[in-house]
This record gives C-alpha cells, sequence and structure tokens, in this order.
C-alpha cells in the first residue's frame, strides 16, 4: 500500500536545530515545512557559543562566514573583586592545524545564529511559517497527519519536533522527559547597553551584596549579555527600570536599552525514546542542559546533522533501521554533555575558578559513534582513526579548485577516499544505488596532476591525518564521520556496509 503525503517532512521549531535540519532536507530534495508557534523570530542572545564541531557543520551548510562576520572570539575574563579587576582566560586558544581549521569557539548571540539559518532557508526556498502552532497529530505505518493551529491538516512521511524543552510534540507523543528543574536556582539573563564599561572583557563581580553577577560583550553590537543570579526568595522584576536599577546598586554602570529578558532556571533532562515511529525529536525538546560549556544549542545541531541524511537516505528506500540508528548515536552523547554541562555548573555554583575553564571536550571535535549500529567495534581501524570517528581535515588539491578535503566533502553526498593502487583499482567495480545521496569517489595520489576523480596529497597530511599504513578504502558519510575503514576484501566489505545506509 501507498500513502501520498502533502509534505516529506514537518519540522515544528525554527530555532537552530530545527532550522538545521530543515536546511539539510531542502538541500537533498525534500519537501519542507518549518513551523513555529511564535510570532518572530527570536530575539535574544541565550546560547551564545557555536563550539568548533558546529561551525564545521555550518561550513557545510555554507554559512560559516556569515557566522565569522557576524561573532567574534571569547574576550579574557575580568573579575572584578572591589577595585581591582583580575585578566583571566576561559577559553584556551587553540592552534589551527590540518585536521583542526576552526580550534576555538565562536561567540555569536543566538538571534544572530538563528537569523544566519533563516536566511539561508530563504535562498533555499522555504517560507518559515510563525505564528502557526502544531495542535496535535496520529500517525500509522505510512505517515502522519499533523493539525495546525490555522485549522489546516498536513500529511507527511515524518514528524520532527524541534519545538524546545517544552515540546508539544514530546508531550503529545507521550515520550517520558526524564530528569529534574531546580526552580529555587534561577539567573536573570538580560540583553540591553551598559555605559562605560570596556568591551574587551567578559565582567565577572563574583561576590557583589551575595550574588555573582557577569556581563559579556556581544560581538558587532554595542550590547551586553547580563546575568544576574537571584537568591531562592528573591523576585524575578522584568520591569526594565527595577533591573537597570538592580544593576546600578551592585555593579555601578549604567544598564539601559533592554532588548531581551528571561529567567533561567537550570533543567537537566533527557528523552527516554528519541523516535516514536515517524516521530522523531531533536535539540531542546530531546534533551536540555544547564548553560556551563555552551553545549546545548551545538548539540542540536549536531542531532539535525545526522538525523538529515538519514531520513534522506530512508525516504529514498534505504532500510527503515537506519533511522534507529539517530537514537543509538545521539543518546549517549547527550547523556554526556548533560553530565559535563551539570559538572561545571555545579562548580559554579560552588565558586570554583576551574569551573570557568573550558577545554578539549566542549569542543565535541573528539565525538565519535564507534561501537554504535553503523560502526561495529571490531570494524578495521587506521592508525589514528576507527570507524564512526570524525572525518578530520586535510590540506590537498584537487579539480575545481580544491584545496582541503573540506571542500570535497561540503554537500550531502557520501565520499569515498582510496588510498593506493589496489584500493583505486577497486573504486570503479564498487556499485551504488542511483537513488538516494550521490557517492563521490577519490584516489588520493601524491603527484601533482589533475584529474577529476583525484586528489593530490603532495604534502603527506591527508595520508597522516588518517593514519594510512597501507592500501586502504575510508568512506565518510554526509554528516562528516568515518562510514567504513576497508583494507582488504573490497567488494564484500562494502556491499555488507552499503546494505546498512543505501536503498537496496
Amino acid at each position: 500500500m501507498t500513502k501520498q503525503h502533502d509534505i516529506d517532512v514537518l519540522i515544528v521549531g525554527a530555532g537552530p536545530s530545527g532550522s538545521t535540519l530543515a536546511a539539510d532536507l531542502l538541500r537533498r530534495g525534500l519537501r519542507v515545512r518549518l513551523i513555529d508557534k511564535a510570532t518572530h523570530a527570536f530575539k535574544g542572545s541565550r546560547a551564545k557559543g557555536v563550539q568548533p564541531r558546529t561551525q564545521e557543520v555550518f561550513e557545510d551548510l555554507g554559512v560559516l562566514e556569515e557566522a565569522h562576520a557576524e561573532g567574534g572570539p571569547y574576550p579574557l575574563a575580568g573579575f572584578h573583586l572591589g577595585p581591582i579587576t583580575i585578566p583571566w582566560r576561559m577559553q584556551k586558544q587553540n592552534r589551527v592545524t590540518p585536521a583542526v581549521p576552526y580550534p576555538n569557539i565562536l561567540l555569536l548571540a543566538q538571534h544572530r545564529t538563528d537569523a544566519i539559518l533563516h536566511r539561508l532557508l530563504g535562498r533555499l526556498g522555504l517560507h518559515i511559517e510563525f505564528n502557526t502552532a502544531l495542535v496535535g497529530f496520529e500517525q500509522d505505518a505510512y505517515g502522519v497527519t499533523a493539525t495546525l493551529s490555522s485549522g489546516e491538516t498536513v500529511t507527511s512521511r515524518y514528524l520532527v519536533g524541534a519545538d524546545g524543552g517544552s515540546s508539544t510534540v514530546r508531550k503529545a507523543a507521550g515520550i517520558r522527559f526524564v530528569g529534574e528543574t531546580d526552580n529555587s536556582d534561577r539567573t536573570l539573563i538580560i540583553d540591553g547597553t551598559i555605559d562605560g564599561l570596556s568591551r574587551n572583557r567578559w565582567h565577572m563581580w563574583p561576590r557583589t551584596h551575595g550574588k555573582s553577577i557577569g556581563a559579556c560583550p556581544l560581538p558587532n553590537s554595542n550590547q551586553f549579555q547580563v546575568m544576574i543570579r537571584l537568591n531562592v526568595d528573591e523576585s524575578s522584576d522584568l520591569d526594565e527600570a527595577a533591573m537597570a536599577a538592580q544593576f546600578k546598586m551592585l555593579t555601578s554602570y549604567n544598564l539601559h536599552d533592554i532588548t531581551w529578558t528571561s529567567v533561567f532556571r537550570p533543567n537537566v533532562r533527557l528523552v527516554e525514546n528519541y523516535r516514536l515511529g515517524r516521530v522523531f525529536l531533536i535539540g531542546d525538546a530531546a534533551h536540555v542542559h544547564t548553560p556551563a560549556g555552551a553545549q546545548g544549542l551545538n548539540t542540536g545541531v549536531q542531532d539535525a546533522y545526522n538525523l538529515g541524511w538519514k531520513i534522506g537516505q530512508v525516504i529514498a528506500g534505504a532500510p527503515d533501521s537506519l533511522l534507529d540508528s539517530y537514537q543509538a548515536e545521539r543518546q549517549p552523547i547527550a547523556a554526556r554533555v548533560l553530565g559535563k554541562s551539570s559538572e561545571l555548573y555545579s562548580g559554579l555554583d560552588k565558586q570554583r575558578l576551574s569551573s570557568l575553564k573550558r577545554g578539549d571536550e566542549e569542543r565535541q571535535l573528539g565525538i565519535s559513534y564507534h561501537a554504535g549500529p553503523l560502526a561495529h567495534i571490531d570494524t578495521q581501524a587506521t592508525k589514528t582513526l576507527k570507524v564512526g570517528d570524525r572525518a578530520p581535515d586535510a590540506a590537498c588539491t584537487g579539480p575545481d579548485g580544491v584545496q582541503r578535503l573540506f571542500d570535497v566533502l561540503q554537500g550531502p553526498h557520501f565520499t569515498l577516499l582510496a588510498f593506493g593502487a589496489n584500493s583505486s583499482l577497486a573504486l570503479s567495480e564498487l556499485i551504488w544505488p542511483a537513488s538516494g545521496a550521490e557517492l563521490r569517489r577519490y584516489s588520493v595520489e601524491t603527484s601533482h596532476q589533475v584529474e577529476h576523480n583525484c586528489l593530490n596529497d603532495t604534502t603527506g597530511k591527508l595520508r597522516s591525518n588518517y593514519g594510512i599504513f597501507c592500501d586502504t578504502l575510508v568512506l565518510i558519510r554526509p554528516d562528516g564521520y568515518i562510514g567504513c575503514i576497508i583494507t582488504t576484501d573490497w567488494l564484500t566489505s562494502f556491499d555488507k556496509m552499503k546494505r546498512m545506509i543505501t536503498p537496496s
């Protein structure tokens, strides 16, 4: 039995996670609608740290230059202790390497991230439907029928909830959101202008009238994101004059032109299931974190990046089990992120300076899906990589002005690299289906010739970054992770992997 659908995917929630997923699906040629119950795009700075791995996702989507133009580096912290201000570096400044082109976190207000992604969606021909809520839905083996607040009924192959911690999709699906919210712990967050406060520091007043206060300068604006930790019995007065008067009393600085306010309560929750039939959850709808470590937005964007290619492949005819790998790969990552952000937040609560330090784990470059359903623990490996690891960048040259491997990977396709003469001979013998994502094949050579299917590794960085020590085939998934490593029995090993991720 077949069923006609109005669209392929209905996405609820136009924040960073939903917008990333919409962009990824659109470039795969799928029919997408993106709705949001809000009347307009988000206006606040809330999640303002874009981690290195997320920057790589944005480069793949073609919006990283915009993000870098509108964002900036994290400033030194400046601790105000009475009349003394002590500078301190929270973020280690990592060097650019051939494997990691964007090693440092980017400071970018969330409303700018949203706007960048929304402009991308506009270029891809999608109109975001604000002021449109999901009322409810029903699903069967063939699709999802959703009712919108406009009264319209929409049928789709899949429904994705990207609608935040209070997700309507999650609640309607009856999926448990396990964890806790501490309503006694509240932080007032304000976007506003501060007269006379230097913009080269993330200012912190750790012990002012029994409160902790912070003011982080937002790049390419005159605004700061202000954070005031409220006492247990203190009311959260969001009147602009009251907030300005409180900030003046605590710091002696004038706060004005407030454009956004929020009261944050630390939520630590994780869904029991990322999937229920044809319904999926991504971003804050699936996991909510403390703000420590700048992990929430980044984890949500990468949820979308993991799910997008899998939906595209299954719609094209790949096994439905491929969609089960979304939860299997992403839920353990979210669980670890929750633990790390909670650990950092607890340290802040105890005023441990070490809890302000940010290191490699927060950058999310070490995330691996090894030992998951698409990367069995007994698969082959190179000297530096296992199946499921992030595919590193490397200098190389090739057709159409290619200067780095990430140039080759950009797009919704799979990439197959052949190192060595024997694996290169096997390239043309490997069969790939015509439907679904394309497979692009390249022989890696050390010559200076420019051929259509050849990448020149004249510096040796590509071979060394990938730890190649013998004739090897390396498949890279559309989301930039290693799909398989083959050193023998090329055809049989390739077909075994292919059956899991492509149409038959």
